[in-house]
């Protein structure tokens, strides 16, 4: 069985590379080609609360590959200088259930969020955006600028996040990488949101922050941090004032706090989704998309979209000698 780390991960499997192959992911989803399973969640008996154990499997066909996604999220990593998710995808040959390679998890979620992310943007926000705002600047930060930036002509660049040193350190390190855009570092969300294009809320918080008022009536937002029933980062107004696309319904139904919470709160029922990313992928959506109005990509993260992404690392592996 073939072990693929992280750096390997990383450069067998671009932000460009990684939109396509999530769009023919979701094309093949929608078209029920390939399969998962509800992820199965565990919060850890370690009297916190908070750190929790997970499985995704997923199932891409009889000539392809199946498994899943085995990952940890402990929130305190932070403090350590670990990043809060880590964990590995055990990838099985379809043809005869043999395992065939152990890949670092925490890169391909890395890669594989931002680039589901950029595909719902691309889809549903204005052509001609230039403003991007990061709530959030941890890991997925850098992976949402990377990919972002391969579907828009991004020039300016707001984030926030509750650290100071978090923030400056990202900013730093982006005006390096990015020297063509500006990046302003805010103090509040309120700031780091107004009249912003696209806006991605990349967090752990418990309770909602982004508010409706502070939204630029076509904004485009990606809501991506949480992904537990009792956990959101939108409020109740803004998700009920704005176009809901999801990943995937059920999924969406079962984990989706920014979902859910509303629905019970009767400020927001199932009808108010509009589609899912599949159906945007695969010319399904019925419902003509409003972009002078808000609109809100809500995901949970997917086990085919991890799946879809091990099997083209494996392979490119296999053809490169890695």
């Amino acid at each position: 069985m073939k072990i693929i780390r992280s750096n390997d991960v990383t450069q067998l499997l671009s932000f460009q590379e990684a939109i396509q192959l999530m769009k023919q992911c979701f094309i093949d989803y929608e078209n029920k080609k390939i399969s998962q399973n509800i992820r199965t969640v565990a919060t850890l008996p370690d009297g916190e609360g908070k750190n929790i154990f997970a499985v995704m499997p997923a199932y891409l066909g009889k000539d392809r590959y199946f498994g899943a996604k085995v990952i940890t999220a402990f929130p305190g990593n932070r403090s350590l200088g670990i990043p809060s998710h880590l964990g590995e995808v055990l990838l099985f040959d379809s043809k005869n259930g043999s395992p065939v390679a152990l890949i670092d998890a925490n890169a391909i979620t890395w890669i594989r969020t931002a680039a589901v992310s950029a595909l719902a943007t691309d889809y549903l926000a204005k052509k001609d955006v230039r403003k991007l705002t990061l709530i959030g600047a941890g890991q997925q930060a850098e992976s949402h600028l990377a990919a972002i930036t391969c579907i828009r002509d991004i020039c300016e660049v707001l984030v926030y996040d509750l650290s100071e040193e978090r923030r400056r350190h990202f900013i730093n390190k982006a005006k390096k990488q990015y020297p063509q855009i500006t990046f302003i570092s805010c103090t509040s969300v309120q700031e780091a949101v107004h009249q912003s294009d696209i806006i991605c809320t990349l967090t752990s918080a418990k309770e909602p922050f982004l508010r409706k008022e502070w939204i630029s009536p076509d904004a485009h937002i990606n809501a991506i941090g949480t992904f537990t029933p009792d956990t959101r980062e939108l409020t109740s107004e803004l998700m009920g004032a704005g176009q809901l696309f999801v990943d995937d319904y059920a999924a969406a139904f079962q984990e989706s706090g920014d979902l859910l919470i509303p629905i019970a709160e009767k400020k927001l029922d199932e009808t108010a989704v509009v589609g899912s990313l599949g159906e945007l992928a695969a010319g399904k959506v019925k419902t003509k998309i409003d972009r002078s109005k808000i609109t809100i990509f809500d995901a949970v993260g997917l086990a085919v979209e991890d799946l879809c992404c091990a099997e083209y690392i494996y392979q490119k592996s296999e053809e490169n000698l890695i």
